[in-house]
């Protein structure tokens, strides 16, 4: 009896699926936060064209992305107003945009 029960338990909290999206980040420029823009597909109601639709989120970011990295994002707890994601892993290095310093020293 003892181990039927056992082998019925729920599953552990750290086991638990959670949602997770890729996505580029493209602002890194608050403390320990980065926006990051996650792409899908979505096939238009009468035309039927498949149109491309980015949803934009503010993950939390211990990691240190830049812009232009692609990471993967995994919904958690409300960590603030506006946060409900943080940066599990940055699956690549992307190229930072260069801002418009070439001008400014001449």
């Amino acid at each position: 009896m003892a181990a039927e029960k056992d082998g019925n338990e729920a599953k552990p909290k750290a086991a638990r699926h959670r949602n997770e999206q890729v996505g580029v980040v493209v602002k890194a420029k608050m403390a320990k936060t980065v926006v990051v823009a996650v792409e899908r597909l979505v096939r238009h109601p009468v035309y039927r064209k498949t149109i491309k639709r980015t949803s934009t989120f503010m993950a939390h970011d211990e990691k240190g992305a830049k812009a232009g990295d692609k990471v993967r994002i995994v919904e958690t707890r409300p960590l603030s107003r506006h946060k409900r994601w943080r940066v599990e892993e940055i699956l690549g290095r992307g190229v930072a945009a260069v801002e418009d310093t070439a001008g400014a020293g001449v």
